[in-house]
């Protein structure tokens, strides 16, 4: 089994498509249709089932696909180690939509203006979503918000911790309402959360706030409003901004945008915005970026 059949693996099983896999790696298909078979036969599996031009990984697939991340992660790393005494190599960077509109920008144009030679390779998802990643080796740090009191449980420090975790930023959280939301003759509560898909640490203090709401006005969490995902703070205030919903929103965000006089804030609470890795992975790469952090 050698790392480029691995490599040509994982990219087929992420973009589901052999085509489209050749194109990344600027091969002809049938050398990867080719590579693929030779692993399978190796193996003795199958990794993919095959629908048209469409690739899913079977169950065989799934769990070599855990392998193949953290034998090309420790590869990269241990090519980074030999190649050089400054950082080099590809640096896989996971973020919260916020954290990468309002604080990545900055950071990541510092390092980048220092260590021109690294690769950063940047994703987005919810903070459940991004954990798991940095544990499955798919990326090698994310940015992430928790509070202080579930950071200490998440991220434990002991010999057998999964994750390391530096603080990196402090993020003051407001509740963003319609400008209309009259105190004396409606509810907060009454309004739909406009939120990211669960796993959101956002959202979920969301949901909080409201249930401690709803409490203080002697009604169950039922009377909560239904939860309206979306996949971008621009749709998010655009929802609140049209009269439709509630939403939290990082002060540091808000910021960043046209801000109209159809919404108006009410502050929530302050919370810190942690960068995560494996306590195992060490990279040139990665210490620099840590070196950047304001909060550290």
């Amino acid at each position: 089994m050698e790392l480029l059949d691995l490599e040509i693996f994982s990219l087929v099983a992420k973009e589901q498509s052999v085509t489209r896999a050749a194109q990344l790696l600027q091969r002809v298909q049938s050398n990867v249709t080719t590579r693929v078979k030779q692993l399978e036969e190796e193996l003795g599996v199958q990794l993919f089932s095959r629908e048209g031009k469409r690739m899913t990984l079977t169950g065989d697939g799934q769990r070599l696909l855990g392998y193949a991340h953290r034998m090309l992660t420790l590869a990269e790393e241990a090519r980074q180690a030999m190649q050089s005494n400054v950082p080099v190599g590809r640096l896989r960077i996971g973020s919260m939509e916020s954290t990468a509109a309002a604080r990545l920008p900055g950071l990541l144009g510092a390092y980048q203006s220092l260590w021109p030679a690294v690769q950063l390779d940047i994703s987005t998802g919810t903070t459940r979503a991004l954990i798991d990643d940095v544990k499955a080796s798919r990326l090698d740090c994310a940015f992430i918000a928790e509070t202080d009191e579930r950071a200490a449980i998440e991220f434990n420090t002991g010999a057998d911790a999964d994750l390391a975790a530096i603080p990196a930023f402090r993020e003051e959280l407001l509740l963003l309402v319609p400008s209309r939301l009259g105190s004396a003759s409606e509810s907060v509560t009454h309004y739909p959360l406009a939120a990211f898909a669960k796993g959101c640490t956002y959202r979920r203090i969301g949901e909080q706030w409201l249930e401690s709401k709803c409490a203080d006005q002697g009604s169950g969490p039922e009377s909560v409003g239904e939860i309206v995902e979306y996949h971008s703070y621009h749709a998010i205030f655009a929802a609140v901004s049209a009269g439709t919903a509630v939403a939290v929103f990082p002060k540091s965000v808000l910021a960043t945008l046209a801000v109209a006089s159809t919404v108006q804030s009410i502050p929530l609470t302050e919370i810190t915005t942690w960068m995560v890795s494996r306590p195992a992975y060490q990279s040139l790469a990665l210490n620099e970026l840590s070196r950047l952090l304001p909060a550290r």
